[in-house]
């Protein structure tokens, strides 16, 4: 079987691909992550997520399939990254809040030996209810947004910034699972699990699109 490598530090990323079941090996992926004048959301992340998984190549076996993700926050057309530091991040959560944006999640599996690539990208929409200023300052506070797109982690306990949302939780998260077991079946590799029950289970969301991703369908 060949060696599977994930192209990321995320510990949520890392939580996520190991309920396929597969060993696999992760490690950071040093890549410029700014955009592009003119680039589009999907364009972006489907960029970067191909750059990162390239970007392991030299430090893999040369029989690896390489895993890039990369995750934007898209708000009426403009591009939430990482904040730069706690105001950044209170103004993105306050123009966030009580209303519906994008999560841009791209995918790419890079078959090292054969120079394959296989591209997948997520879309989710994500209502954010509507949370007080008391509640962004206490958020910001431990340090959770800072290393996040839009300066939000959707699993966070204390803060659960979302109202309800009816699309892929792991995307938003950073690593569409059915999403990418589509990528994977394309590089003749399967999860060793049902993975879109695992997913949900340990989620604990009944996900309404899941079925319809691994038929090619979304």
């Amino acid at each position: 079987m060949k060696a599977l490598w994930l192209a990321s530090n995320s510990p949520r990323r890392r939580q996520l691909l190991a309920l396929g079941k597969i060993e696999f090996h992760a490690a950071g992926a040093d890549v410029d992550e700014s955009a592009r004048a003119g680039e589009s959301a999907g364009e972006y992340v489907s960029r970067l997520a191909e750059e990162k998984a390239r970007a392991l190549a030299p430090r893999s076996p040369h029989n690896a399939l390489l895993i890039g993700s990369d995750t934007t926050v898209v708000l009426e057309n403009a591009l939430l990254g990482k904040p730069a530091n706690a105001a950044e991040a209170e103004r993105m959560l306050k123009a966030l809040r009580g209303r519906t944006h994008q999560v841009y999640t791209g995918l790419a599996v890079y078959d090292a030996q054969s120079d394959t690539l296989h591209s997948e990208l997520c879309v989710t929409d994500v209502p954010m209810r509507a949370y007080t200023d008391d509640e962004i300052s206490a958020y910001i506070q431990t340090g959770d947004p800072l290393d996040k797109a839009g300066a939000y982690a959707i699993q966070h306990p204390q803060f659960n910034p979302v109202e309800s949302m009816r699309g892929c939780y792991a995307g938003v998260m950073g690593l569409p699972l059915c999403h990418l077991a589509r990528a994977l079946h394309k590089a003749d590799l399967r999860f060793e699990v049902d993975i879109a029950r695992a997913c949900q289970d340990f989620l604990e969301y009944e996900c309404p699109v899941a079925e319809e991703i691994l038929k090619g369908k979304e």
